[in-house]
């Protein structure tokens, strides 16, 4: 039987004989997805008794083979994502792979020799825009104050030169225990083609790190993913690349909840975005999904719920009326709180509209208002104290 397991640190595949467990390949990579999805295939059995995996390591995914007689090497492959839908037939996989520069395509990927043959089924809908101008990330590792070292992936506006400067978004991931990925984000080249950086940062908690580095969140969520995202933007400004007044920050999901507990604490940033927010970690563990449960009881005893009267920075709240896993009822009682302590705070609801706000047909409505509410802040200042001004359709 094969199994994973993260006993070494890392998620990685093992097998039982029906007497001992034993590694099958021991690597500093995890080669399973985020604990908290399910239903995902990251390896699959090849003829000849080899086996092919999927492993992130830190944003990168890649894949190697592992043969009969034990050894691992790398395939040689266009892709830096690799989702873990692997299917494996004979001596082919089929995977779903991207890069900075390729959106998602589904390819066959022939390993019967030591040069893989690849394939391209289907491209995404979007691949016609690939060979369209794009901003192209590059990793920037900032030292934070406990010593740690936090990862980001730094899109510049587009076309830009080496020393640009602009005002930045600062992304904060879903899960909280999820990633970013170095693959071709539309919604980063949305902002990137509008004059902005867009920043995603793998803080403490994310997955590809092994598990100290995801297990370290626990009890601690809304305080050092917050402390990680503010001292990327904190490197950005002392560097000069990001514009004083004009450095934000917004998730979604989870991401909501850190660009929220952000604006409650003292950072440097001027405003939020938070899309399908988790505003009450207690409250969000009784709706969530049965099987993420644990996780999420795991990730409460930080920040706490978001605070209204904490919350130091405009904030737009964006959130799908269907949503059954973080509930509309809490964005809309938020944004009560906050006008009725004169904070500023923009509310749209998108009729409905689930949790996952990206991949419904409002995604672009969505994504205008975001815009409108950083260019809104740039015009007004960093410190408006009311009157802030709702997104077209908000209340």
């Amino acid at each position: 039987m094969y199994f994973v397991s993260d006993r070494n640190g890392w998620w990685n595949l093992y097998r039982w004989d029906g007497h001992r467990v034993e590694a099958v390949a021991p690597l500093a990579g995890e080669c399973a997805a985020d604990p908290w999805e399910l239903g995902y295939a990251s390896y699959g059995f090849l003829d000849g008794g080899r086996i092919v995996i999927a492993v992130q390591e830190g944003p990168r995914h890649r894949l190697v083979v592992v043969e009969a007689s034990g050894s691992v090497h790398p395939v040689d492959l266009p892709y830096t994502s690799i989702k873990p839908y692997l299917a494996v037939q004979g001596t082919t996989v089929a995977l779903i792979g991207s890069s900075p520069s390729v959106a998602p395509q589904v390819a066959l990927v022939d390993l019967a020799d030591a040069v893989p043959q690849v394939v391209v089924l289907a491209r995404s809908e979007h691949s016609a825009l690939d060979r369209a101008s794009v901003s192209t990330p590059t990793e920037l590792r900032v030292r934070v104050a406990s010593g740690r070292e936090v990862l980001a992936l730094v899109y510049p506006p587009t076309g830009s030169t080496t020393d640009w400067q602009a005002p930045v978004i600062v992304r904060a991931h879903p899960g909280p225990t999820d990633s970013c990925l170095l693959r071709l984000d539309w919604q980063a080249q949305f902002f990137t083609s509008r004059g902005f950086a867009v920043v995603d940062v793998d803080y403490l908690g994310s997955t590809g790190y092994g598990r100290t580095f995801r297990d370290s969140l626990y009890g601690r969520w809304g305080l050092d993913d917050v402390d990680d995202c503010a001292a990327v933007a904190d490197h950005l400004l002392s560097t000069g690349r990001a514009l004083p007044g004009q450095v934000f920050i917004r998730g979604a999901s989870a991401g909501g909840y850190t660009a929220l507990q952000a604006v409650a604490q003292d950072t440097p940033f001027a405003a939020a975005t938070a899309v399908s927010a988790i505003v009450d970690p207690d409250r969000w563990a009784e709706t969530v999904p049965r099987f993420q449960r644990a996780h999420a009881m795991r990730l409460r005893g930080g920040a706490g719920p978001v605070r209204a009267a904490a919350i130091q920075r405009p904030v737009l709240l964006i959130h799908g009326t269907a949503d059954e896993v973080a509930v509309a009822e809490d964005v809309r009682e938020l944004a009560d709180e906050l006008t009725s302590a004169d904070r500023a705070a923009g509310l749209l609801l998108l009729p409905e509209v689930g949790h996952y706000v990206a991949s419904s047909h409002r995604a672009g409505a969505a994504l205008k208002a975001e815009l409108a509410h950083y260019r809104s802040v740039m015009v007004d200042g960093a410190t408006v104290s009311g009157g802030y001004r709702a997104a077209s359709g908000s209340r």
